[in-house]
């Protein structure tokens, strides 16, 4: 038997509970893992309190990007051996000693990638790939303005960015988060909850509109970003936490910007094998050192409850991560 955090009613971390569950059988093209660290993103935390916009089903167990060691492997998979240490991610049942996954979920990891970095490393990576490769279609040269970039997929968008040869400009609401955003590799950073925020984004960028902006938040800031834009720009869509806008359309005609959506879970059903293309592509850069995530508090298992209070709360400038015995 091995634990669980587990719930009958999706709500508060307080509705939660460690519970010892059986082990699931393995089929063909599954893979078990023996989970070491699980990342907690604050859609990790929306989703368990059931106010994400997908709402799963009960008895649920939260997580969806975990670290482990292959225990076991079922018929037809060969990319992976048992005592592998790999990466996975999925949609729930990651807070947990031990997983089943099908074998397309799990990733061998590179050599000095510790299972903390490996736990917050796909979700957040391949959604900022994705977003600025495959939706963006960032160039070197242009301007790219990440919100919320002391976030998990914000943090991401920076470093993914300035590898793909942008100028970055970051946009955070705390000075810690600005300064994690910095050391990342953003040229620039720029206060989110200020006055004159468009105007800092503007003296960021030498006098001139952006070309690209990654957007996780939403709310109010999404219009304000948008016409920050300039001809042909493209605002990416990543998530909405701070709540929907009221973006006018008329400013995709007046501005030939284009509003776009990023979806890497529908990506990854819909075009599996571009997802793993990104996925091998975004691991090598790991590997090299190219990419790689900021940890700010590590909690046990047992401490599950204040690990997702602390990742709900936003204030964190890095990931929280939970580690099994």
């Amino acid at each position: 038997m091995s634990r669980a955090v587990m719930t009958d009613q999706l709500g508060p971390a307080e509705l939660y509970e460690l519970r010892e569950v059986p082990p699931r059988a393995l089929g063909p093209g599954q893979v078990r893992v023996a989970i070491r660290a699980a990342g907690i993103s604050y859609v990790d935390v929306l989703t368990a309190e059931g106010r994400y916009q997908v709402k799963p089903p009960v008895p649920f167990c939260p997580g969806s990007e975990a670290a482990g060691v292959v225990s076991e492997v079922g018929e037809g998979v060969t990319h992976v051996a048992a005592g592998d240490r790999v990466s996975l991610s999925g949609w729930g049942g990651l807070f947990a000693e031990e997983t089943v996954m099908p074998a397309r979920a799990v990733q061998r990891l590179p050599e000095g990638m510790d299972f903390a970095e490996a736990a917050v490393f796909p979700v957040s990576y391949l959604t900022a790939w994705h977003a600025l490769v495959d939706r963006g279609q960032l160039k070197p040269g242009e301007t790219l303005l990440v919100l919320g970039a002391g976030g998990a997929t914000g943090y991401a968008a920076v470093q993914v960015g300035k590898h793909l040869g942008a100028r970055v400009v970051a946009s955070a609401s705390s000075e810690d988060k600005r300064a994690l955003a910095l050391a990342g590799g953003a040229d620039a950073a720029v206060e989110a909850r200020a006055e004159d925020w468009r105007d800092q984004i503007t003296a960021a960028n030498g006098g001139k509109p952006v070309d690209v902006v990654f957007d996780p938040v939403g709310g109010e800031g999404t219009d304000a970003a948008f016409r920050s834009l300039g001809w042909n720009g493209r605002h990416l869509v990543v998530g909405f936490p701070g709540g929907m806008t009221t973006l006018r359309t008329n400013l995709t005609l007046i501005k030939g910007a284009s509003l776009i959506g990023v979806d890497i879970r529908q990506f990854g059903e819909f075009e599996p094998e571009r997802a793993a293309a990104n996925r091998a592509e975004t691991f090598r850069l790991a590997g090299e050192g190219v990419l790689r995530p900021a940890i700010a508090k590590r909690y046990p298992l047992e401490d599950f409850r204040a690990a997702m209070q602390e990742a709900g709360s936003g204030r964190s400038a890095g990931r929280i991560v939970l580690e099994m015995a």
